[in-house]
C-alpha cells in the first residue's frame, strides 16, 4: 500500500463531531447511567435514535436486540457495547486497504450518482497516485455529459494526469481506448469515471455493464477495484444507491465525499452491515491532499472519544 494511504486523518475527530453527536451523543443521552438495567422504553429509545442517524432500521433493531438478550446489561456499558459492535461490523464487511499491484495496470471502476463527488475523487486519486511516481490515465466514460467531460478534464491538467475523452461516443469504446493506451504505454494507473443517471436504471445498468464486459475482455486480471462513491450527506440514500450500483457491477469497495461537517456518517456502518462493503477512501475536504485512507479503529475512536 502506498504511503499516502496510510496517513492518518488530521482533525478527524472534527471531521465526524456531527455524526459523533447525532449517533453515539443522542444515543448515550437516552438512557440513564446509574439504572442498573434498561427498560423496554430505554431500549425502544436507543432503536429510535439509532435509526434516525442513519444506522439503518434492520441494523438498529439487530443491535437492540442483541443488548435485550444479554443478562445483566447495564445502562452504563451502553458505550463500550456499540463501540465494539461498530467496530466488529467495519472489519467484517472486508479489508480496508485500496488494492494495488506494482509493475501491471491497475485499474478503478469509479461509479456513483451524479453528484456524488466522482469527479473530485478521480482527480484526488489521480494525484495521489502522481505524487507517488505512478503514471496515470483516466477514461472519461461519462461521455454524454459534456459539463463532466469538461470538468475531468480540467481536473486532470491539475492533478498531471493523462485523459482519454471523446464526446458522445461510446463510454465502452473509450474505456477499450484507454486499456489499449495504457498497455502501449505503460501506465501504472487507469482511473475510469462512469455516468451515473438513476432516472433510466435499465440504460445504466446496460452501460456499465458493457464497459465491465470490456474490461474483463481486455484486462481480466487488473481490475484492482469498483468503487462505489457516496455522498456522506445522502444518509440512508447511500444505502439504496449501493444496491443499485451493486445489481449492475460487482463492488468491492465504498469512497466516502463530504463526511466533514455531515451529520450522517453513520451510513458507512449500515453500507457495512448490509452490503459487506469496506469504506477503504473518505474525503475530508476541498483540497488535493484530502482524499484519505479509511482505518475503522481510527473513525471509531474518533466518533466515541
Amino acid at each position: 500500500m502506498f504511503g499516502f494511504f496510510k496517513e492518518k486523518i488530521e482533525n478527524l475527530k472534527d471531521a465526524v463531531s456531527n455524526t459523533a453527536k447525532s449517533l453515539v451523543g443522542n444515543v448515550l443521552s437516552s438512557v440513564d447511567e446509574n439504572e442498573e438495567e434498561y427498560s423496554e422504553f430505554a431500549l425502544d429509545d436507543i432503536e429510535d435514535t439509532l435509526i434516525s442517524a442513519d444506522l439503518g432500521v434492520s441494523y438498529a433493531s439487530e443491535l437492540v436486540d442483541r443488548l435485550r438478550a444479554q443478562k445483566n446489561a447495564k445502562p452504563s456499558e451502553l458505550k463500550k457495547y456499540l463501540k465494539e459492535e461498530f467496530i466488529q461490523t467495519l472489519k467484517n464487511a472486508g479489508d480496508n486497504e485500496l488494492s494495488y499491484k506494482d509493475g501491471e495496470v491497475n485499474i478503478y471502476f469509479i461509479t456513483g450518482v451524479n453528484g456524488a463527488g466522482k469527479t473530485t475523487l478521480i482527480a484526488k486519486m489521480a494525484y495521489r497516485f502522481k505524487s507517488e511516481g505512478k503514471k496515470v490515465l483516466i477514461a472519461a466514460g461519462d461521455t454524454f455529459r459534456a459539463a463532466a467531460e469538461e470538468q475531468l478534464n480540467i481536473w486532470s491538467v491539475r492533478a498531471g494526469a493523462d485523459i482519454v475523452r471523446r464526446d458522445k461516443a461510446d463510454p465502452a469504446s473509450v474505456v477499450y481506448e484507454a486499456i489499449q493506451k495504457a498497455k502501449n504505454e505503460h501506465y501504472d494507473v487507469i482511473l475510469v469515471d462512469t455516468a451515473g443517471r438513476l432516472q433510466n436504471k435499465f440504460n445504466l445498468m446496460e452501460e456499465l455493464k458493457k464497459i465491465k464486459t470490456v474490461i474483463d475482455k481486455q484486462a481480466p486480471e487488473a481490475l484492482r477495484e469498483s468503487i462505489l462513491v457516496i455522498d456522506a450527506n445522502t444518509g440512508q440514500n447511500g444505502l439504496q444507491q449501493a444496491k443499485v450500483f451493486g445489481e449492475c457491477v460487482k463492488l468491492t469497495s465504498v469512497a466516502l465525499t463530504k463526511l466533514d461537517g455531515s451529520a450522517k456518517g453513520a451510513i458507512i456502518l449500515a453500507i457495512a452491515k448490509e452490503m459487506n462493503l469496506p469504506v477503504k477512501l473518505v474525503g475530508v475536504g476541498e483540497k488535493m491532499e484530502d482524499l484519505k485512507a479509511f482505518n475503522p479503529d481510527d473513525f471509531i475512536d474518533a466518533l466515541f472519544n
